[in-house]
């Protein structure tokens, strides 16, 4: 019997394996199991060198505070000074509002990409156009998933009317949206 053969109850067996030895070594005392494996040790050692990069806070635009103001408009603390004018400027309503919009926009979009794709065909382009040409009114439609389309259509173009406005005023340098 050679010696990388293995007798088992009478029956001879082929070559035994041999278990490789560990490729990143041992630690006395410590099972394989407990020991951390390849991927571990390169997620661990990216999150060593850009673990403190990625939790720096995120911040999306300048205009994140708000200063305080009494009844009488005036700004009171450290909001008053000059540099704070000269580095923020004044808070411009018709931006935040049409901002807030824009958002409230790329939701409807994604609503509307989802139910485009619950009518089937091309007649949902030609109903659209009619809409919007005025031919047929939103009543007009009795198919659910296209009145739903329909309506979707005329909230996203109502949105981008409001937002194109509002950012027009900004432009100007308006100060109140509720005096237009």
């Amino acid at each position: 019997m050679n010696e990388n053969e293995q007798l088992v109850d009478g029956v001879r067996y082929g070559p035994v394996v041999r278990e490789m030895p560990e490729q990143y070594g041992s630690v006395p005392g410590l099972d394989a199991e407990e020991l951390a494996g390849p991927e571990e040790l390169e997620r661990w050692a990216m999150h060593q060198q850009w673990g403190p990069i990625l939790d720096l806070p995120v911040r999306r635009n300048h205009r994140w505070t708000r200063p305080t103001v009494d009844a009488f408009g005036n700004l009171d603390g450290a909001f008053a000074t000059m540099d704070f004018e000269r580095l923020y400027g004044t808070f411009d309503k018709f931006r935040y509002k049409s901002d807030k919009l824009r958002e409230e926009l790329e939701s409807q979009l994604i609503m509307l990409s989802i139910i485009i794709d619950r009518v089937p065909g091309r007649s949902k382009y030609i109903v659209l156009r009619y809409l919007n040409m005025g031919v047929i009114d939103l009543d007009d439609i009795t198919d659910p998933d296209m009145h739903a389309l329909a309506r979707r259509h005329l909230r996203c173009k109502k949105l981008r009317r409001q937002i194109h406005r509002l950012r027009q005023l900004s432009r100007k340098g308006w100060c109140d949206p509720e005096e237009d």
